[in-house]
């Protein structure tokens, strides 16, 4: 076998997760986890985390392996993945990486810029000058000393923290920073696919899939999250979800609120997610079928004309 890896990327129900296992059946193959969300262990079901029948038909890896109260960034997910990936094809299995998570992806082909550990005591300074200023104020501040900012809006107070955080932690720009990017963490041989399927079956899909997690115990597994008592702007709390579904157990809203709301947030949440591989991942082969049947047969063949399998 060639030492190489299948790389699937795509947005929220767009059936990325139905394929890896596919491919993984037919490949033999080892499932790992490449998204930002899917690793916390309390987010099973708002994540749409594969289940224990998915799990018994091919192997899987980095799901729910971290508690909520911690981060996981993109260099804490490689420092988990590199060691997944080395013993799958030591055991003649084929790694088949899966996630939403662009910025997991370009870490491990293309490297990750030398970021200093930035402390979190930076990162909550910026956050309460944010909600100090305002997001506008903000941006506009931040912009003089790092003209990033302008390409951010004023509602990204993630992204916008993160920025001033490394500026005021260490006096450089994280565009400085990422000009130093180092070299790739995986060379070995890929098949890169990116799902791209129509917005109105993924809309479709979205619709169906919020509902079904509430029968699956969403709403309990919202309870459980805040019962833990966690710092807001963790990660695992800002989960599409967990808001939406937190105001409702408050009472501010009914659960059918509480549903729309997640759906509309995780439409949204998807368009991102297309955006990222249609701007970031020029490169990959699109998969635009609609069928998961024919989507898993294309795949497939590409997978086998490719130098994953060539002698």
């Amino acid at each position: 076998m060639q030492r190489g890896a299948v790389l699937i990327a795509g947005p929220t129900a767009s059936g990325k997760s139905a394929l890896a296992l596919a491919l993984a059946e037919r490949l033999g193959g080892v499932v790992i986890n490449a998204d930002s969300m899917q690793v916390y262990r309390e987010l099973g079901v708002l994540t749409a985390r594969p289940d224990t029948a998915a799990e018994a038909r091919a192997p899987h890896r980095l799901y729910g392996v971290l508690p909520a109260a911690e981060r996981c960034s993109a260099g804490r997910w490689l420092d988990l993945v590199l060691p997944e990936i080395d013993g799958a094809l030591a055991a003649g299995l084929r790694p088949i990486l899966v996630g939403g998570t662009g910025l997991y992806f370009r870490a491990l082909i293309e490297g990750l810029a030398p970021v200093p550990h930035i402390a979190l005591e930076a990162v909550k300074d910026a956050e309460a000058e944010f909600l100090r200023l305002g997001g506008e104020a903000f941006r506009a501040l931040l912009a003089r000393e790092d003209p990033g900012a302008l390409a951010l809006r004023a509602s990204d107070r993630q992204r916008l923290v993160r920025l001033r955080a490394v500026l005021t932690a260490t006096g450089r720009r994280l565009a400085d920073w990422q000009a130093e990017r180092a070299g790739p963490h995986f060379a070995g041989p890929t098949v890169r696919l990116a799902l791209d399927p129509p917005r109105a079956l993924v809309h479709e899909r979205i619709d169906a899939r919020v509902p079904a997690m509430v029968r699956a115990g969403a709403l309990d597994e919202v309870r459980d999250l805040l019962a833990l008592d966690l710092d807001p702007s963790l990660p695992a709390m800002k989960a599409v979800g967990v808001r939406e579904f937190a105001a409702h157990l408050r009472g501010e809203h009914s659960l059918p609120t509480a549903i729309e709301r997640v759906r509309t947030a995780t439409r949204q949440y998807a368009k991102r997610q297309k955006t990222w591989i249609r701007h970031q991942m020029i490169a990959w082969i699109r998969l635009n079928e609609q069928q998961t049947g024919k989507m898993i047969d294309q795949a497939f063949s590409l997978i086998k004309d490719s130098a994953l399998t060539a002698q």
